[in-house]
């Protein structure tokens, strides 16, 4: 990675999960920035953070104030984006965002760098970052697509509540704490009590019948892979899981599947590890694959229902491939091809 410093960044939306994520990430990872600059809401400007023996003082995310940055992550959500996206990339900014607002524009590329980073280079100011469960999903299912050639995918996630936010993250736990106390459990956030529940309702439902998260798995992934035709079922489900998600996924393929190679292509792709050793009882929960680089691919088998079929499992951060890393993974790898080059340094 180019190693000059002197890369200006910006958080918006800095104060909630993801952004939060995101600080932590670009520390860790030793980001080549010369400045962060953390933005948010008007109620949160002039707060000051504290994250690793710095004090960052947050400002206000609106139009003229991201003069001067390179690269800004948007982590606020779609209305900020469609607000100040286009206006971040008039002032030479370029903008890496989470939201859904943008993802299935024609002219705006939708990235994981382990599977098409050359869009990276016509990305004309905007890149968009998949949807957690789509993010975490296509760790297991594109190398075997590699493999095999992908016809259909019949999909279920199991979504952990910090991919909604703190306050259901907050609204788990009291739940949990009230039940034991033998107090009444009340639910705000979720239509329904989470804890030792789950809710097949992520997003609002359309005319179909499906949410829009699950309109989006199936939308991002043809984008992403490249597979206009792909057809896809999914159901998206909210369980009683404070981070990281997993996705139960069978697949049907152009040509056979063989175990072995499914397995070798798992391994091999650098954005999974395999665990897929059932008979020590080895494959990937969301405990072990939160705050995880990788997304863990296990219970790897031969579909029952389906001529060239495979059913396969896999966890993985939300808050990280899913959203936060995934972002930052994209930026690293637009630096080491020279596609984002920084502001020339002050004199």
């Amino acid at each position: 990675m180019n190693t000059r410093n002197n890369y200006v960044i910006g958080i918006v939306g800095a104060t909630g999960a993801v952004g939060q994520e995101l600080v932590r990430l670009l520390h860790e990872r030793n980001f080549p920035m010369s400045s962060l600059r953390l933005f948010a809401s008007a109620r949160s400007a002039g707060k000051v953070v504290e994250r690793f023996g710095k004090k960052f003082t947050v400002e206000e995310a609106k139009p003229g104030a991201f003069a001067g940055v390179d690269l800004a992550f948007f982590a606020a959500g779609g209305s900020v984006t469609r607000a100040l996206a286009a206006d971040a990339v008039k002032s030479g900014c370029v903008v890496i965002d989470k939201s859904s607002a943008l993802r299935m524009e024609p002219n705006i590329p939708l990235v994981i760098p382990e599977i098409n980073p050359e869009k990276l280079r016509n990305h004309g100011g905007i890149i968009a970052n998949p949807n957690c469960s789509t993010a975490v999903m296509l760790m297991g299912l594109w190398p075997l697509h590699q493999a095999f050639g992908l016809k259909r995918i019949i999909v279920s996630t199991y979504q952990s509540v910090s991919g909604t936010g703190a306050e259901a993250v907050k609204e788990l736990e009291d739940q949990i704490q009230a039940h034991v106390a033998g107090r009444p459990v009340t639910h705000k956030v979720y239509p329904y009590q989470i804890a030792f529940n789950c809710i097949p309702h992520i997003d609002t439902f359309g005319e179909n019948g499906y949410t829009g998260e699950e309109t989006k798995m199936a939308e991002e992934s043809r984008k992403i892979m490249g597979l206009p035709n792909l057809k896809v079922s999914a159901t998206t489900v909210r369980v009683p899981v404070v981070r990281a998600h997993s996705v139960s996924v069978s697949a049907e393929f152009e040509r056979p599947v063989d175990l072995a190679k499914a397995r070798a292509a798992i391994a091999a792709f650098p954005g999974a590890e395999l665990v897929d050793d059932t008979a020590n009882k080895k494959y990937p929960t969301p405990l072990d694959f939160a705050e995880k680089v990788k997304c863990g691919v296990g219970r790897l088998r031969i579909d029952t229902a389906w001529d060239n079929g495979l059913s396969f499992w896999v966890s993985g951060d939300n808050l990280w491939k899913g959203a936060a890393l995934n972002a930052v993974q994209n930026a690293e790898l637009m630096i080491r091809e020279g596609i984002l080059k920084p502001e020339p340094a002050a004199v």
